[in-house]
Parts: structure tokens; sequence; C-alpha cells
């Protein structure tokens, strides 16, 4: 049962209230006030003209990230993109790759397999990179902020790594180029990136797009913008307002052919079709197989190729549905009757590729913060899902000294453990739950907006309340 919270205690009674007094109300209570903010949401900017300052990305750091960038295109030296495996990074490595490739760049993509590599820059991930490539540089997408050691190793092997990444800061970051923001998804700074390297070439706009389509990689950051659940305000929803836009335009092969094996239609698409099938199609392979082939798909511009992996994804993303489902039942039943705060289950059966998924649906049917454990012989993994009220990723660190590393944000986080201390830990993070959640939290609240007369609800209301969307 949800308790009701009223925004407003303002009641819509006179027949004479006009629906716009309604939509800024509605903006009111969403903390968008004044007349200048209105009309920021209402109309975003061109995300073309986002700005570092817009955005919250140091100034310094990203022209001297820009400058090393055109240094190694211009000097043919060996890059390698290296993305996270999920449909942020997934679609920023994309985003990333196709830039450099086309600017002239010696550029290879790589995505670490999540099991036998793990999440993130790794010493096993450089080493394979190493064999395979021979990079002088790194640039991490979606990932990379918390990877000071594994930024040492880089170093150590030959190889300049620059970080770009939106997820929360550690105490201590990795001493690289840096390229930061939490107010954009992981695509969203790499499509940030992207577009200023492209700009600081001062290429003639219409040569520019003769060369680098950038609405399409527009459109590779919307899909991944949304896929991460970030908020849709300010920049990000000037990426997605737009990018929706240009998405049901695209001429881009491979998404063409996931759109079609998805059951839609180019013209149809929107923030649902998105987050709920096309984002998952692109996170199974790197849930399950190897987010690689999702990439594969994204650059492709062969047609019969991107048919055979739409296909495949699609065949992934339904077993992807299956093991979702029968690892929350089986979770379902290790729970006790009386659930404290913080759900916190492990067993050596569960994929790494669906704990975050399954901590998710925990978090949703029971509405307390939900850690699941994949449990290995040496080291296990975890994924972490919160609700209002509980930081999960800094309540996580308070226990580093038990943990290997740790990653994420507020409402979402993952971290490894050495196997012989996960009771240890989860005995500190029920306490560290209980202290820090007051018990009021754990009570669902639906959010009420203002109350208004059953004959006020029309075309006319609806179709102004589209204009918040997405």
């Amino acid at each position: 049962m949800k308790k009701w919270e009223k925004l407003t205690k303002f009641t819509v009674r006179s027949s004479q209230f006009e629906v716009g007094k309604i939509i800024n109300l509605i903006l009111t209570n969403r903390g968008i006030k004044s007349a200048k903010e209105k009309k920021l949401f209402l109309t975003p900017p061109n995300p073309e003209k986002l700005t570092a300052k817009n955005v919250e990305i140091d100034v310094k750091s990203l022209k001297q990230a820009i400058i090393r960038i055109k240094k190694a295109i211009k000097n043919k030296e060996s890059i390698v993109v290296y993305a996270d495996y999920d449909a942020d990074g997934i679609t920023g490595g994309a985003v990333m790759w196709e830039t450099i490739h086309k600017l002239g760049g010696n550029v290879m993509p790589y995505i670490p397999h999540r099991v036998e590599e793990g999440y993130g820059l790794s010493v096993k991930g450089i080493n394979s990179i190493i064999i395979k490539y021979k990079p002088k540089l790194i640039i991490t997408v979606d990932h990379g902020i918390t990877a000071r050691e594994k930024v040492e190793y880089a170093k150590k092997k030959g190889i300049e790594v620059i970080i770009t990444d939106h997820h929360v800061k550690p105490k201590k970051i990795p001493k690289c180029l840096i390229v930061h923001t939490t107010n954009l998804s992981g695509s969203g700074v790499s499509y940030f990136l992207a577009k200023e390297i492209i700009k600081s070439y001062k290429i003639i706009p219409e040569r520019s797009r003769r060369v680098i389509d950038i609405d399409e990689l527009l459109v590779l950051a919307t899909i991944g913008t949304i896929a991460d659940l970030v908020p849709l305000t300010s920049s990000n929803r000037s990426i997605v307002k737009m990018g929706l836009e240009k998405l049901n335009q695209t001429k881009r092969v491979g998404l063409l052919a996931l759109i079609k094996d998805s059951g839609l239609e180019v013209g149809t698409i929107n923030t649902y079709s998105v987050s709920h099938i096309l984002a998952p199609r692109l996170n199974a392979m790197g849930r399950l197989v190897h987010g690689l082939d999702a990439l594969r798909l994204l650059c492709t511009k062969n047609s019969e190729a991107a048919q055979k992996l739409a296909k495949k994804l699609g065949l992934t993303n339904r077993e992807r549905q299956q093991l979702t489902i029968d690892t929350f039942e089986h979770v379902k039943q290790l729970l006790p009757k009386t659930l404290k705060k913080l759900i916190f289950v492990t067993h050596e059966t569960y994929n790494q590729g669906v704990i975050g998924l399954v901590a998710g649906k925990l978090t949703e049917s029971f509405y307390r913060p939900a850690i699941v454990v994949s449990k290995s012989d040496v080291y296990s993994k975890a994924s972490a899902r919160s609700i209002n009220g509980l930081n999960i990723i800094e309540t996580i660190r308070q226990c580093s000294e038990l943990l290997v590393d740790a990653g994420g944000h507020p409402m979402a986080a993952g971290f490894t453990v050495e196997t012989a201390k996960i009771t240890l830990l989860q005995k500190k993070l029920e306490e560290l739950v209980e202290q820090k959640l007051p018990d009021e939290k754990l009570q669902r609240l639906l959010k009420i907006d203002l109350e208004i007369p059953l004959s006020f609800i029309n075309l006319k209301l609806w179709q102004n309340i589209q204009q918040l969307a997405p």
C-alpha cells in the first residue's frame, strides 16, 4: 500500500482554471520554478551547444584530453577505446570509436568480459589489449574513476590513460587526464567529448557532417542516457529530447536492424521503446555473452551482418529474461519471513550478469535496499539497489576496508569482496543501513501533484502534459 504525498495544497475547483496553470504547478513541484527554468525545460537547448560549464566538466582537463587525443590521431598512435559492457558503455564506446576512426585515428574498441575480466579497467584486460593492439593510449568510457591502481599499472606498461566517466568520485582518483561529470550518462560524457574534439578541428559545419554525422552520435548517446536511468533534466533532457527525434530518422544500419527485429517501427520510438525494448537487448550481450557484438551491431555498415547480430541480441535477451526470473524465484525462497532493512543474499549459482536486475526486482517488490552476491571461490561480485533515503554507494564505501573495489551511484552500485569476508561485510552493512535508514522511509510514497475535478481531464490537458516528455 502506498502512502499518498500531496505536493501542493492547492486544489483546482474553478471551471475557469487554465490548463497552463496546471502545467506550471507540475513543473514547480519538480523544482522548476522561474520563468527561465520553465522555458529551458520545455524547450531545451540543442545538445551541440552544450558547454563544459553547462555539464560541469573541468575545462582545463577537457582541453588537455582533446590535445592528447588529436596528437594520437595525427601520429597514428595505437588507441584503444575501453568501454563498459552495459548499454550506456556500449553506446558511448561506439560514439568515441566512430569519432576517432572517422578522423583518421588508429583506434580499436575493447569491451571486457564480465566474468573473465570484470568491471572496468583490470590488469587482465590491460594485458589483453597490450598483446592485441600494443596501445599508446587508452580512453575509458563509462568507467575508470575508481581505477587508480589500474591506471598506474598501465603507465608502467608505457600506456597513457584518459578517463571518461560519470560515476561518483572516490576520495582518491586516478592520476591521469579525466573528463568527468555526474550530470551526464557515460555515453553523454563520450558524446560531449566527441563533439568537442570534432569542433576543435574547425571543419566547416557542412563538411564536418559529411565526415561525421553528429546527429547519429547523438542518437547513440540518447539510447545510453535512457538506458542508464539518469534524471532527464538539464543537459540530459537536451540530449534525449532532440536525440529521440533523430533516432526516429536514423539511417544507422545496425539500429534499423535492431528496431525491426524488436518489432518496432522507425517514427514511433519513445523513451519506453528504448528503456524496455532496445536497451535490454544491448545489455543482454554484456550480461551473458560479450558486449562486443552489441557494439559491432551499432557500428556495422553491412545490412546482412546487422540482421544476424540483431537476431543474436534478441535470442540472448530472451535467455537473460528467463535467467532473471529463475534467479529471482530462487532468491525469494532464501528470504526470512521477517525482513531486515537491508536484503542481503548470496549464492554460488547466481550469474553475475543478472544480479543487478534481481537486486532491482527485490527493491521493487519489498521496497528496501537489496544486495545480491554472486559467490565464487576467492572473490565474489555484488550488485546493489537502493530506495530514496539511502545513498547506497556512500554506505558501501564506509566498508572499504573489507572491499576489493566499489563504484556506482546513490541508487545503484556494485562491488567486489573477498569471499571469506562476505559474512563480516553483511553484518556491517546491515548495521549501517539500520542506523541510516529511518523506518518511515520503508513506506512507499505515491507523490500527487494536485487534485483536479474529473471534468478537467480532457484532450487539451493530455496534450499539454505530453510537452513535459521525455
